[in-house]
């Protein structure tokens, strides 16, 4: 019984002592490059019916001391379709990321998240897009972008 004791006194100070461990520290931000400042990092749609392509633009400004250049935006899942400013965003400029997400078929609360890597002092960045989708009833249109008709000559 004593060797039983001693054996779980051990394991259990072995646990406690590398649970003290601390994790790696983050890289500390550089502020002398591109800073990202958005007006909200989180756009709540409220209720949206389904069939709607639910779009908002997040607007940012750089307050850093060098061009902001966004190499990629990805969204969560394909549902979600990112868009953004292209050209390097100078200092005290603004650029911004479009979000589009296709609520057809998706009916239910939804929470999307936009990642951009860029040069910024911080490279990766994260916005996040929120909303309901309310069910279309059945018998009734859905909400879908109509085609114009094509006019020959």
């Amino acid at each position: 019984m004593k060797k039983v004791l001693a054996l779980l006194f051990f394991v259990g100070l072995a646990a406690t002592s590398m649970a003290q461990t601390q994790a790696p520290a983050q890289p500390a931000e550089d502020k002398n490059k591109g800073q990202f400042k958005f007006e909200k990092e989180l756009h709540d749609f409220g209720t949206v019916s389904e069939g709607v392509m639910a779009t908002y633009e997040f607007v940012f400004t750089n307050t850093g001391k060098e061009p902001i250049i966004i190499s990629n935006v990805a969204a969560s899942c394909g549902c979600t379709t990112p868009s953004w400013t292209r050209e390097p965003v100078m200092p005290g400029k603004k650029g911004s990321i479009k979000a589009v997400y296709n609520s057809q078929g998706r009916p239910g609360p939804f929470n999307k998240q936009i990642t951009i890597t860029s040069n910024a002092g911080t490279p990766v960045k994260v916005l996040t897009i929120k909303g309901i989708v309310e069910q279309v009833p059945v018998g009734v249109p859905e909400n879908k972008p109509s085609a114009s008709p094509v006019s020959k000559p």
